[in-house]
């Protein structure tokens, strides 16, 4: 392209973001298609860096960003400095190339309008400018408001390196718009693909686009017909200078009255053009003067939630436990790694053991831009290898005892991988000898996957019949309890906290640190402080041992082990300081309650159920051992990640090497050594992480999956704050501790009711010392239910807003057996 520092819009097209910025681009790609765009032009990022170079301007830019001085004295850089002549001169040809009119000013960076980060409202955009000089004035004005505090604050949020920014500025004939406003592609609110939203409002787009009326709001659907209509109000505002800034007033509202249903057609049918040109959901601005139509913007939809899902009763089914291990967005090195190649293997081995299919990652995790943006519950499939299952079940179930699975010579070979994978130091090796490394830990996960395929019947047998015979008598409800209580590893861990934590409780100084003492604060006085040596040696002994669980999930690689995040365990040791709630037997209890049951009179009967439930508790703990062992294969897989990301971080591809997770694991092993990639290679790959961490960050706000639609009943009865799901008897009254993350363990105070989103075996140590648990996922089998059984304290599960509607200090009943929360 023969551009230098002005072009024509349509000189330019998608490809040109670098030279035309966001807004630019999208307008010259739009130029090209034929849509009515008003006609213009584009000064170019060569202006902008001709204007650094030649003014002087670059030079005292730099000092100024290194000094860290006021956004305001870097822009006064531009206002005070002299325009090159040369760039001048383009925009004076420019301008008089249009006639002279009116025209606006519009501000377009490199970074804006781009997937994940759009900058709406960061910049400065000038309307009605009217000659030459005020042309260029505004130009300038434009390129100093790269530098205000929003902007730079926001490019800091995006990643963006504040000395690679850029600006272009787009300048436009002036439409006199009769009406103006916004329209969507999607449903911003609620992702549905099938309808447009538009925004009306009469006079210039801005005052939309500003907040500054109330527009008239149309749903249409994809043909343009008229879904749902709401009115607008028209407010007069009146801007006065004041020395604070611009002082505000609003004068009495006027009804609004706007597009006829011709015009509402023909900007759906623009909509869904400018979509299918763009492959994605579009956020434009237009205007109408006379007849005519113009388009003055198009840009992706930000933070657009997915299409809505419409699950079938088995995704209902399933959904809540794939939630509670779903509760965070996966990284894509997550999904392309451990869970594809560790987890997820395993789920399709044992799925496929019986002969049913899953759909592939790819289905359950789609994602847009290289980020997963939903949670899609599998819907299993059987095969005719279906069929036989449950003599495969039968026969598994009588060769492979649970009791004895730590005896299988499988288990002692995945051990020994373990062990020979953690004593591997990935830093001597080669990038494709770390890589292979990673690859050898997810090979090791496999020994876990073929002793879940052996024993695992052995678990669901002895359930089903204990159910069998609890059906007839009436105490099928008490199934959950009487399979509780097993000693398991995850038992034995939360029993070593608790002996930390009465190191604590009986030694002052300790006590004090600990109450006192922020966690980082806390560990490095635990490291260097010598009367802390003997408590410091203990919990090294636990760490070592109990140190790979994860603090998150299970299925993510991402997330840090309580090795990792040591302070995450100097939480839990805080929260069970305290002196424990009275613990109810729930297991004894309902044991009681069944033996009093006449029909167990009979002595063989009697025999045969209580071997029953001590077979299905073994089968409880065979589960819960075989994950504790599987996330032994985290910390040398993780060191081996890492390792990838500082070499990253050495070539200069990311800033940090935890970013290594925003690649693929295929990525990383198609290269031949990430420490010395080429420089397009490293330039590629660094936008490719800029592009997905803006992605992630724009899915902030996003569930995965709402749990809301799958839990909360609109229909509570008066007085109940919350209701899920029962999950362990029992009623508890207490005060609300909402405790969201692992870094919050240490909040939680002894007898106060947990409040939590989802929990996995890392969480139940707080079990110990709270009086009931409310959690917003997860259903009766999971790892928050059966160790609150285990611990004889109320569990309300899938509430799907408990920690959105209950309160830090709010005095509520848990009643465990009715699922319900009320207040006190």
């Amino acid at each position: 392209m023969n551009v230098t520092t002005v072009g024509n819009l349509g000189d330019f097209g998608a490809r040109d973001v670098a030279l035309a910025g966001g807004k630019g681009a999208n307008l010259g790609e739009l130029v090209r298609a034929g849509f009515p765009v008003p006609p213009g032009f584009v000064v170019t990022t060569r202006a902008y860096l001709a204007m650094l170079e030649e003014s002087g301007v670059g030079g005292e830019l730099g000092r100024l960003l290194k000094a860290g001085a006021a956004p305001a004295e870097v822009r006064s850089l531009f206002t005070e400095a002299k325009m090159p002549d040369r760039v001048r001169k383009d925009i004076a040809a420019a301008y008089a190339g249009m006639g002279g009119s009116p025209v606006a000013v519009r501000s377009s960076a490199t970074a804006e309008d781009l997937p994940g980060a759009t900058y709406a409202g960061q910049q400065d955009t000038y309307l009605n400018i009217h000659g030459e000089t005020a042309v260029v004035q505004a130009v300038v004005g434009c390129w100093a408001s790269l530098w205000t505090d929003r902007a730079i604050a926001y490019r800091g949020r995006q990643g963006v390196d504040p000395g690679g920014a850029a600006m272009a500025v787009v300048v436009q004939e002036m439409v006199r718009a009769d009406l103006a406003g916004v329209m969507f592609t999607a449903n911003p609110v609620t992702g549905e693909r099938n309808e447009i939203l538009i925004d009306a409002s009469p006079g210039l787009g801005e005052a939309v686009v500003a907040g500054e009326v109330i527009p008239e709001r149309y749903v249409l659907d994809r043909a343009g017909g008229i879904r749902a209509f709401r009115p607008g109000r028209h407010e007069v505002v009146i801007r006065a200078g004041t020395e604070g800034g611009t002082q505000r007033s609003v004068g009495a509202g006027e009804p609004v009255r706007g597009l006829g249903s011709g015009q509402a057609a023909e900007l759906a049918r623009l909509a869904v053009g400018v979509q299918d040109h763009f492959g994605r959901p579009q956020d434009i601005e237009w205007a109408i003067a006379g007849r005519r139509i113009f388009l003055v913007q198009a840009r992706p939809i930000t933070a657009l939630p997915p299409q809505p899902l419409r699950l079938n009763p088995i995704q209902r089914l399933l959904a809540p436990f794939l939630l509670e291990m779903f509760q965070v967005r996966p990284y894509p090195l997550d999904v392309s790694g451990w869970m594809q190649r560790g987890i997820l293997a395993m789920l399709h081995g044992i799925a496929g053991s019986v002969g049913v299919s899953f759909p592939p990652v790819e289905k359950l995790l789609p994602e847009e831009d290289g980020v997963v943006v939903r949670l899609v519950p599998p819907v299993p499939r059987p095969t005719l290898r279906t069929l036989a299952a449950p003599l495969a079940l039968i026969r598994r179930a009588r060769r492979y005892d649970p009791s004895r699975w730590t005896l299988d010579s499988r288990f002692t070979a995945f051990l020994d991988n373990v062990s020979r994978l953690a004593a591997q130091d990935p830093r001597p090796l080669s990038w494709q000898g770390v890589v292979s490394l990673a690859t050898e830990a997810f090979t090791t996960m496999r020994g876990i996957t073929e002793l879940r395929i052996s024993y695992l019947p052995g678990i669901l047998l002895p359930q089903l019949e204990l159910r069998l015979l609890l059906l007839p008598m009436g105490k099928l409800k008490l199934a959950p309890a009487l399979i509780a209580g097993a000693e398991t590893r995850t038992s034995q861990a939360n029993t070593a906290l608790g002996n930390l934590a009465d190191q604590v409780r009986t030694s002052p100084a300790l006590k004090q640190a600990f109450s006192s003492l922020a966690p980082g604060e806390l560990l490095a006085a635990l490291e260097h402080q010598q009367e802390f040596a003997g408590f410091r040696s203990a919990f090294d002994g636990f760490l070592a041992e109990y140190g790979h669980r994860e603090t998150v999930s299970v299925l993510l690689s991402s997330a840090p082990t309580w090795s990792d995040a040591p302070e995450v365990v100097l939480g839990l040791i805080t929260s069970m300081m305290g002196d424990r709630p009275p613990v109810r037997d729930q297991t004894g209890q309902a044991l009681a309650d069944l033996m009093r049951h006449p029909a167990l009179r009979v002595p063989v009967l009697r025999r045969h159920v209580l071997s029953t439930v001590q077979a299905a508790k073994t089968g409880m703990a065979f589960r819960e051992d075989s994950h504790f062992h599987a996330t032994k294969v985290l910390p040398p897989l993780r060191r081996a990640l890492l390792e990838l990301g500082r070499r990253l971080v050495i070539a200069g591809v990311l800033a940090d090497p935890q970013e290594v997770n925003h690649l693929r694991f295929e990525e990383l092993a198609a290269m031949p050594d990430g420490g010395a990639l080429p420089p397009d290679d490293r330039e590629r790959y660094r936008r490719l992480v800029l592009a997905r961490a803006a992605k992630r960050r724009e899915l902030e706000g996003i569930p995965l999956l709402d749990p809301v639609s799958l839990f909360a009943d609109s229909r509570r009865p008066h007085g109940v704050l919350a209701s899920g799901m029962p999950a362990s008897r029992g009623q508890a009254t207490g005060t609300v501790r909402v405790i969201r993350s692992p870094e919050e363990f240490g909040l939680l105070r002894s007898g106060e009711i947990l409040v939590c989103p989802y929990t996995n075996p890392s969480w139940t140590p707080l079990f110990q010392r709270a009086a009931a648990v409310v959690v917003d996922l997860g259903g009766a089998g999971s790892h928050a239910a059966i160790i609150a059984r285990e611990y004889g304290i109320p569990a309300v599960m899938g509430t799907g807003n408990g920690t959105s509607t209950l309160a830090d200090g709010q005095a509520v009943m848990v009643d465990g057996s009715t699922g319900r929360v009320t207040a006190v």
